[in-house]
């Protein structure tokens, strides 16, 4: 099975390719948020080297909606073209770590920030929103034994070590079809529901 992983839920994107010879590719670059073109760039020079995959896995945040979306649609662009299977799975259970059990925080602007825990890359609590004060005894209720990351920079919260998601645990996880995975159509992990300015 070949297959196609895109992430660019936070300030890392990375890519990466996996085929049944076990041919494992991976690109990583600092995510402009504001400019995909390192990102589209990429993803043409996969195309070309290695063709169609059979199936493509995308992060679904939470994180940057922008990113997020960005590579939904790169992804469909690819599926459309392709007739691949199109799978989501949410970024924070891929991220590049060792740890059976771990802990994911995050900025979630408006002063909250959000809180996951993880167990073997399966979502087992969250994403939930608390703020600062909230969070500082959540995290402290936390035993030492289980690590807590973040893919931003919050230095209020000292325990946490940054770590980001990545394309390549995507794709090792996207062989695994007892995971729940999302199917079309994608969207990102809203943290809150998404809000609407309407015109005067």
């Amino acid at each position: 099975m070949k297959i196609l992983a895109l992430e660019l839920s936070t300030a890392r994107g990375s890519l990466a390719w996996l085929d049944e010879d076990d041919t494992d590719l991976t690109w990583e670059w600092p995510n402009d948020r504001k400019n995909s073109a390192v990102f589209f760039e990429n993803l043409a020079a996969v195309s070309e080297k290695f063709g169609a995959p059979d199936t493509i896995i995308v992060g679904l945040g939470p994180g940057s909606y922008a990113g997020t979306r960005i590579a939904i649609s790169a992804a469909i662009g690819v599926q459309v073209s392709s007739g691949a299977h199109l799978i989501g799975f949410p970024s924070i259970s891929a991220l590049q770590c060792d740890a059976h059990e771990y802990c994911v925080i995050g900025d979630a602007r408006r002063k909250s920030f959000f809180f996951a825990r993880i167990r073997a890359n399966n979502l087992i609590e969250g994403p939930t929103l608390f703020s600062e004060s909230e969070l500082k005894p959540k995290l402290n209720a936390v035993g030492m034994a289980v690590p807590v990351f973040t893919s931003d920079s919050l230095p209020q919260f000292e325990r946490a070590v940054v770590r980001f998601p990545s394309a390549p645990v995507l794709a090792r996880l996207a062989r695994e079809p007892q995971r729940s995975f999302s199917l079309p159509p994608l969207e990102p992990i809203y943290l809150r529901e998404p809000h609407i300015t309407m015109p005067k």
